[in-house]
């Protein structure tokens, strides 16, 4: 049995692969944004052994989390799934001066790997768009595009995975592409599942598989893909994880 942390897990696919979890065995540990959130992620999961709260959006909440998170116990995997999308007509400052989607979707779940104590796996997810993303996005001058920002965000999480893995050999980090999934966030529209989107997470967390322990890579449906080459590309690896410990005051732990 492995004991896993999810985030985001309230809802669509996070939901689903707390739901695989806990059916394969596992203890999990969930997060939500809100009280309410929890409340009700619980009534649909009551197997779940605990559900963190805080909004990811907010620097002093996410450590907060990540605080509340270790308190309740070792994790042998943390699968970082809480996001959003890029819908938003406007760009949207929070308050810590940050992007709101880089802030969610990148910044956040850099500085829960930072605090927290290392696991044996960590899963990033990411997606398809991060072949449209650029690593340092703030070199361009251009108008607000919520799903630019978006893809951005989703390289940026590939990048941090292959970092991880380059930086810490005894972790074994890999990012996944879920597909695009009938959520909330991913529409009615969407062509793929929840549940075929929670599989590779759930395998890369708690399976045997030899395949499964093989770090540093992007994947899909269980299969390795070729990622954007910028993710492959130290250099900017480096650069963006020394950007994230600027805006976050709190660098990798090496």
């Amino acid at each position: 049995m492995a004991r896993v942390f999810v985030t985001g897990s309230t809802a669509g696919i996070g939901r689903e692969i707390a739901r695989q979890l806990l059916e394969a065995g596992h203890e999990v540990v969930g997060h939500a944004r809100s009280p309410e959130r929890a409340d009700q992620v619980r009534a649909v999961l009551p197997g779940l052994a605990d559900v963190v709260v805080g909004d990811l959006s907010s620097l002093t909440q996410t450590r907060a989390v990540a605080e509340a998170a270790v308190a309740t116990g070792p994790f042998d995997a943390v699968v970082h799934n809480a996001g959003v999308g890029g819908g938003s007509p406007e760009k949207m400052i929070t308050a810590d001066g940050l992007e709101r989607i880089h802030q969610i979707n990148t910044v956040a779940p850099y500085l829960l790997t930072a605090l927290m104590p290392r696991p044996r796996r960590l899963v990033f997810t990411t997606s398809g768009l991060q072949a449209n993303g650029y690593a340092e996005p703030d070199e361009i001058e251009w108008p607000w595009d919520g799903m630019q920002a978006y893809a951005d965000s989703k390289l940026q999480d590939l990048m941090i995975a292959l970092a991880v893995a380059r930086l810490w050999p005894d972790v074994v980090a890999n990012a996944v592409d879920p597909g695009w999934i009938r959520t909330r966030l991913g529409g009615p529209n969407a062509t793929d599942d929840v549940a075929a989107g929670a599989d590779t997470q759930v395998w890369l967390a708690t399976s045997d598989d030899p395949d499964a322990l093989v770090s540093g890579r992007f994947l899909k449906r269980r299969t390795e893909l070729e990622p954007n080459p910028q993710a492959l590309d130290v250099e900017l690896q480096d650069r963006l994880l020394a950007r994230l410990a600027e805006e976050t005051g709190t660098p990798l732990p090496r």
